[in-house]
């Protein structure tokens, strides 16, 4: 019952933001300009403008407008997608699946790699491994997105011709994309697992497991270990949560069909309702992953349930 009412009042709690995020996401949309003058030839008449904001009721006063949205968002619908002619929320729905398949590999590997490298810089501070790891640990988180995706695509792309430069057609077009995404948790995970594991290496009970002649492995990677993860588990959930979001970037860079190059090309397409279908999924995304990461915490630390009781 303590994680039924939790799960509820978070869920609350993201409501209400959800709720003040789609109706910024409304009245800043407006601002970009009318789309009727990317929709419609150059040489059309204002005649033939006003027509077309009739038809998609742009005409009407702003109230009457923001008055439609909200009752659609209650129905889950957007209205049409102009720049698609179906349904904004359908169009959505259909690019979320390649922005989380994406995300989900980048940090499956960004938290596997460096729980490894971090756990074994730990093991030997200061050590050449250990200055190495640092090192690239601190580069990868330094540089940005937009500038690692360039130079990949300079590099393999225009430079050896060994990666293609867009699309998702074969295992070769996922490698620059995932690798870009990776690169920056990795770096960011590699300093936390470090840091935990250097100081729970030094705890007592890692000391009396030497003492007992427990294998060195066995103390870094089961003992030391679980008590070290949970501040990755909350650093690496940010993360993830910002890999949703931040893919904007990449996915723009390398053509990929995810949800945030959609959002991009509705903002420059001024495609109002599938502009607010995007936001909506990926907030929500945002926050149900939230949710679990509290959930996961409670499962890793057993004093956040006692708290929760």
């Amino acid at each position: 019952m303590a994680v039924f009412g939790f799960i509820l009042r978070r869920s609350a709690q993201s409501l209400i933001a959800v709720i003040g995020l789609l109706v910024l996401v409304f009245f800043l949309s407006r601002l970009t300009g009318d789309p009727a003058y990317l929709y419609l030839p150059l040489d059309s008449s204002e005649a033939q403008r006003q027509a077309f904001s009739e038809a998609h009721g742009f005409n009407d006063p702003l109230y009457v407008q923001f008055g439609r949205y909200l009752l659609g968002v209650a129905n889950l619908d957007f209205g049409t997608a102009l720049s698609r002619n179906r349904p904004a929320m359908e169009v959505a729905l259909e690019a979320f699946p390649q922005t989380l398949k994406l995300a989900a590999i980048a940090m499956s590997l960004a938290l596997t790699l460096a729980i490894v490298v971090g756990s074994l810089a730990a093991a030997k501070p200061d050590s050449l491994f250990d200055r190495i790891a640092s090192t690239a640990s601190l580069a990868g988180a330094s540089a940005p997105d937009f500038w690692v995706a360039i130079v990949a695509i300079l590099v393999f792309s225009v430079g050896l011709g060994l990666l293609p430069t867009s699309g998702t057609g074969t295992p070769l077009h996922w490698i620059m994309p995932i690798f870009v995404l990776t690169l920056r948790p990795f770096g960011l995970l590699v300093q936390v697992v470090r840091g935990t594991m250097i100081s729970a290496l030094a705890s007592p009970y890692v000391k009396t497991a030497r003492a007992k002649g427990v294998q060195r492995s066995q103390i870094i990677f089961r003992h030391a270990l679980r008590n070290s993860l949970l501040p990755v588990i909350t650093v690496a959930g940010d993360l993830a949560a910002s890999l949703v979001n931040g893919a904007v970037v990449v996915e723009s860079i390398f053509g990929w069909p995810g949800i945030g190059k959609l959002m991009i090309d509705a903002i420059i397409r001024r495609d109002f309702a599938l502009i607010q279908a995007t936001v909506l999924i990926t907030a929500i995304a945002i926050f149900v992953l939230n949710i679990l990461i509290d959930l996961l915490y409670a499962r890793l630390d057993p004093r956040i349930r006692f708290q929760a009781k």
